[in-house]
């Protein structure tokens, strides 16, 4: 049986024939879950082991929200500025160069106005990946804008949520931004033109405290951490030991500051059958 056996001891492929795995082909969630890559993208970055939602940016939310992914962006080439000439570990300039050449995005939100289920739909989605999703004045006013757009065409406004909370690299400029999205979203019910706000993980800080919670219909995907400050900070502030799930958009929906949570397979079709009630308008017989 001398096939069963190794005539050569040790590992004999040389280093140079040996071939590393190519990167990308495996997610493994912070649950704990790996899943084919491939599989993740068909299934809207859900993992279907446990139903975890993978962090997407603005390109797959556009993808997965208009129709044949096909939308018009807005203001697509503003970019923040230092006017405080801010600096830490780090000029304030520099993170930006590097965020932008790290994500390929000019700020931490993407605006654009497309068909959604047949129907136009102006929607603003922040990004994760440029400096973690803060609000600056490049985020406030493109939101703004895409605001103005909805209120000048009569089109529904939809901000998709991710953030870290304010940019602190623009001080009071940043936080002004809290009241110029609010006051924009005002004229929008003013003009009975619904706004939609979807929290996604995360959703903190000055955006949780602004547009992310004045939506005509709040949304939250499941497992979405939204809050304004952290756990940590909050138990240290009360001194109390926080409930389970704190924080979660489960706890939220369970205390009112949801209306809904949608995973994220069902976005579309929800959102368009949220404003179809809404406007009044057919909705399709499935």
């Amino acid at each position: 049986m001398a096939w069963f056996k190794r005539d050569k001891k040790g590992i004999t492929t040389p280093t140079e024939a040996k071939k590393d795995t190519p990167k990308g082909l495996w997610y493994k969630s912070p649950t704990g879950k790996i899943v084919d890559a491939e599989q993740l993208k068909n299934n809207y970055y859900v993992s279907p082991e446990d139903g975890y939602h993978v962090r997407i940016g603005s390109n797959e939310y556009f993808e997965i929200l208009f129709d044949d992914n096909k939308f018009k962006e807005l203001n697509a080439k503003m970019t923040s500025k230092d006017p405080l000439k801010f600096e830490d570990s780090k000029k304030y300039v520099d993170r930006l160069e590097d965020a932008k050449k790290k994500s390929g995005l000019k700020d931490a939100v993407r605006t654009a106005v497309g068909k959604s289920g047949g129907h136009d739909l102006v929607v603003a989605c922040m990004d994760f990946g440029f400096i973690g999703g803060s609000m600056g004045s490049v985020v406030g006013e493109k939101i703004a804008r895409a605001a103005d757009y909805s209120l000048k065409n009569n089109i529904p406004f939809m901000i998709i949520s991710k953030s870290g909370g304010a940019r602190m690299m623009e001080a009071a400029l940043s936080l002004m931004q809290l009241a110029k999205t609010s006051s924009k979203l005002a004229q929008l019910a003013d003009a009975g033109i619904p706004y939609v706000s979807l929290c996604t993980d995360p959703t903190t800080g000055g955006t949780t405290a602004s547009f992310a919670m004045l939506g005509d219909i709040n949304i939250g995907e499941p497992g979405a951490l939204i809050a304004f400050a952290g756990p940590r900070v909050v138990r240290d502030t009360t001194g109390k030991e926080l409930p389970e799930g704190f924080q979660t958009a489960e706890f939220l929906l369970e205390k009112g500051f949801l209306d809904f949570i949608v995973p994220r397979h069902e976005l579309k079709e929800k959102v368009n059958l949220y404003l179809n009630l809404i406007l009044n308008r057919e909705v399709p017989i499935v």
